[in-house]
């Protein structure tokens, strides 16, 4: 189980990380595009971008570090959060978009639930 873990929390590192900096990388207007115009602000895109690349290197580091292992669950919480809010804002635009981030979401929720209750550090 501790496998399974390390291995569903590095690719959810690595694609978090991704997301997230490309959030810095890309113009704002670009990302924005086909986003309800309430959420269509740049400091939001930034805020949910620092979120993601903070939560994806909290997937890993505590555990690989061994400093406050305990914030590994709290990292993938939060990013489940993040993934809902992501999967509501896709399925206006099709169920095929919202299918990504659904199933990244159900990933963190189950890197949250196994590292509080099934394998800790």
């Amino acid at each position: 189980m501790k496998k399974t873990l390390w291995t569903i929390q590095i690719l959810l590192a690595l694609l978090f990380v991704f997301a997230g900096g490309a959030k810095f990388a890309m113009p704002v207007d670009q990302i924005t595009q086909g986003m309800p115009a309430a959420l269509a602000n740049g400091a939001f895109v930034h805020f949910i971008g620092v979120c993601e690349v903070l939560g994806g290197l909290g997937l890993v580091l505590p555990g690989l570090l061994r400093i406050k292992p305990a914030l590994t669950p709290l990292a993938a919480s939060g990013l489940v959060i993040i993934m809902i809010g992501a999967t509501v804002l896709s399925v206006p635009q099709g169920v095929a978009l919202a299918i990504l981030p659904l199933v990244t979401g159900i990933l963190a929720a189950f890197v949250a639930y196994g590292r509080w209750r099934v394998a800790p550090h």
